[in-house]
């Protein structure tokens, strides 16, 4: 029972859980980022390129064929277009983050900014000041 009890502590602290809604909305983000580019921005940059879809770029090192059973042997390719279009999704996901990560700072700096009210007088030390003014008439 201890150790379930452990495992339950773990599981439920505060940067565990924290982690794990990062993770999710992370997956969620990723693909939203992911539709942006295959939909968005790659046909509209293969477009003014010359209507290249960078998805089907690709070096072809062995052609399909035929072997002696009759089964097809796929080709052997380097898929170079899709390695664009992933570096293509780092770089928006990295620049996306960047942009939120420098809202929550600039939102940061505005609240350590902002002077804090000064803290109301302890009853004590309410207490002490009128004791010391009664002194002093």
């Amino acid at each position: 029972m201890g150790m379930v009890s452990e495992f339950k502590e773990f599981a439920m602290r505060g940067n565990v859980v924290d982690l794990a809604v990062g993770v999710v909305i992370g997956a969620a983000f990723g693909k939203i980022v992911a539709s942006l580019v295959n939909d968005i921005i790659m046909p509209a940059i293969g477009y003014a390129v010359g209507g290249v879809n960078f998805s089907d770029l690709a070096f072809e090192l062995k052609p399909a064929s035929v072997d002696a059973a009759g089964a097809e042997v796929a080709a052997v390719l380097i898929r170079y277009g899709a390695f664009i279009q992933t570096i293509v999704d780092f770089l928006i996901i990295a620049f996306a983050i960047f942009v939120a990560v420098k809202v929550i700072n600039s939102l940061k700096r505005k609240q350590e900014a902002a002077p804090a009210a000064p803290a109301e007088p302890s009853a004590e030390v309410k207490l002490l000041t009128e004791i010391r003014d009664a002194l002093k008439r």
